[in-house]
């Protein structure tokens, strides 16, 4: 169960911050109240991410008033148990977390909730780990995420290195049991070719809060470069039965990654939020219709998607693709499903 060196892998686009530059959009709905459910911070060669750069992001025009951090492996302790290791982050984000909280930063509330990372292989140790993030989080651990994307042909998708499987593994199934008895949650992180575990688990635990990261991670490189519609075609119907699970929400979101393969990244200019929103419209039209607003939640995956757009930007294009909703569906889209999902409160 070691754990790889935290660096950037070369499936992380490179965030440009000249080009980004080049274009910028005033916010759309400036007062639309955003629960940000998924953002990274990390101390690596050549790319930081803490909170002066989260806050520069928030703070572009939207209505950030509240953020949630999930884990990327940052900050692992050194030294000690396997199973503790990873409480390094936990400790590293609530401070953090602490710091935003004495509103010397600003009003935003960045990292109310903690999303870490427990391997789950560890099986009966899980829960005994568990309960050790709950203990120095101040409160505000909320649940996991052990990566799984996983693809024979060797596509990364993130910094880890899961293993074939990760999700039907019989001792990961074990620790996973212990979420549901703490009352946490389970971030899934994977490939649009492994939605049957996903689906299988969710059928498997009902009563344990599975969050389906980025969509679905449908794949647009590699053996799908140029197949988009094939993937779709794939993806969709996975998604509409994992819709049929009621302990199951989605994060609309993570399209800006190079996994996804679109050409913006690649042009003279960055996008435009109508380009990205004409872009990412049927996969995140077919989420709400299959999960209803109230399970899903936007989400802006910074600053991993920072390689495509910026945080104005991206929350324009989400903005765009919710005209027509509500003000009540809104507020489910944009705050409400994350708050209540996470079991997160402003006040």
């Amino acid at each position: 169960m070691a754990t790889e060196p935290a660096r950037l892998p070369p499936a992380f686009l490179p965030v440009r911050p000249d080009w980004l530059a080049q274009y910028r959009e005033d916010a759309l709905e400036p007062d639309l109240p955003i629960v940000d459910p998924h953002h990274h911070l990390w101390d690596r060669p050549g790319n930081r991410y803490l909170l002066k750069e989260l806050l520069a992001d928030t703070g572009t025009g939207h209505n950030v008033v509240a953020t949630l951090f999930v884990e990327c492996r940052a900050m692992y302790r050194a030294t000690g148990p396997d199973d503790r290791k990873s409480l390094g982050e936990t400790e590293f984000v609530n401070g953090i977390a602490a710091e935003s909280a004495s509103g010397q930063y600003g009003t935003t509330k960045a990292c109310l909730g903690i999303v870490g990372n427990v391997d789950l292989r560890f099986g009966d140790r899980a829960k005994g780990a568990l309960e050790a993030h709950m203990a120095v989080s101040g409160g505000r651990f909320r649940g996991i995420r052990n990566v799984s994307p996983f693809h024979p042909s060797g596509i990364r998708a993130s910094t880890a290195q899961p293993p074939e499987g990760l999700l039907r593994d019989p001792e990961f199934r074990k620790g996973f049991a212990a979420l549901g008895q703490l009352g946490l949650t389970f971030d899934a992180w994977l490939l649009h070719t492994q939605l049957d575990d996903v689906i299988d688990l969710a059928r498997t635990f009902p009563n344990t809060t599975i969050i389906l990261d980025h969509v679905g991670g449908p794949i647009g490189i590699g053996p799908y470069e140029g197949k988009r519609e094939q993937a779709f075609a794939e993806w969709r119907p996975k998604i509409a039965e994992l819709a049929r699970r009621p302990n199951v929400v989605v994060k609309l979101g993570g399209l800006g990654m190079h996994l996804i393969g679109m050409e913006f990244p690649h042009q003279p200019k960055p996008p435009t939020s109508e380009q990205l929103a004409k872009a990412w419209k049927p996969w995140i039209e077919t989420c709400i219709e299959a999960f209803g607003p109230n399970r899903c939640m936007f989400e802006s995956n910074f600053p991993v998607d920072k390689g495509t757009c910026s945080y104005d930007v991206l929350w324009n294009a989400f903005k765009r693709l919710s005209t027509g909703f509500s003000p009540t569906e809104k507020a489910a889209l944009y705050s409400g499903t994350a708050l209540k999902t996470y079991g997160l409160s402003l006040v």
